[in-house]
């Protein structure tokens, strides 16, 4: 089974680059090198899923257009076994695509062409939020509604039942559930979960929300708990206290 990505403060940050187009993956590889990564380059799905198996990276940036096994298969397998953060990279803009990927599990997208130092800079943001997410915290757990946090042991659990959720959708319930009843802009929640200075498309944020009521949410189509506040954001409601 795979296992969860490296953690240990000292080791340097492993990336598994996953692209079958050589120039544009010994440049990734080379950007990644010069930032003091430790860097694998697989090109082909099966590879890749092999890679991350062993290796346990810290980040997965993943093609979409892969031979043997297609980039949405990696993703999908991947995410199944590990909370490791996934950026898919491809050359595919259409927002099916974006979607289907978000939907798979992946935590963040980046369109070709793209400039390496935005690259590095998303890396880098993922990289921060995962370690946020693991380092040990203070403080009771978390309750609301159905949902219950433990921030610690990084154990979220809803009517009782453990539910496994990657560092992005973790951070972004226990924000939700930590404020609950309160309205939590669009703008702050990425500002939060992915940096002041994220560039890419806020689609993002609602596919995240959009997966967390699948697993919150006793009718995900009708939702109870994860509210959309039309135009401005998103807050949590707890219907046992109306807050």
């Amino acid at each position: 089974m795979m296992a969860a990505p490296t953690t240990d403060a000292e080791a340097p940050a492993k990336v598994l680059v996953v692209e079958d187009e050589p120039a544009l993956g010994e440049t990734i590889c080379y950007a990644l090198r010069r930032e003091c990564y430790t860097v694998l380059l697989a090109t082909d799905g099966a590879r890749a899923l092999d890679l991350a198996e062993s290796e346990r990276p810290s980040i997965v940036l993943l093609d979409l257009m892969l031979p043997k096994v297609s980039g949405l298969d990696v993703c999908r397998r991947i995410r199944a076994q590990s909370t490791v953060p996934i950026l898919i990279l491809t050359a595919r803009d259409s927002e099916s695509d974006k979607v289907a990927g978000l939907e798979l599990g992946a935590d963040d997208y980046m369109t070709k062409p793209f400039a390496m130092r935005e690259l590095v800079s998303r890396v880098r943001a993922q990289l921060r939020r995962a370690a946020m997410t693991t380092e040990p915290a203070e403080g009771a757990p978390l309750v609301a509604g159905p949902v219950a946090i433990d921030v610690v042991r990084h154990e979220a659990r809803v009517r009782g039942n453990p539910v496994r959720l990657p560092p992005r959708e973790f951070a972004l319930l226990a924000m939700l559930v930590e404020r609950k009843g309160r309205l939590l802009t669009r703008d702050f929640l990425i500002s939060e979960l992915w940096g002041p200075d994220y560039f890419g498309d806020t689609k993002t944020l609602d596919v995240h929300i959009k997966r967390l009521r699948q697993k919150v949410e006793a009718d995900p189509a009708r939702p109870e708990h994860l509210i959309t506040v039309r135009g401005l954001g998103y807050r949590f409601l707890d219907t046992a206290t109306g807050a």
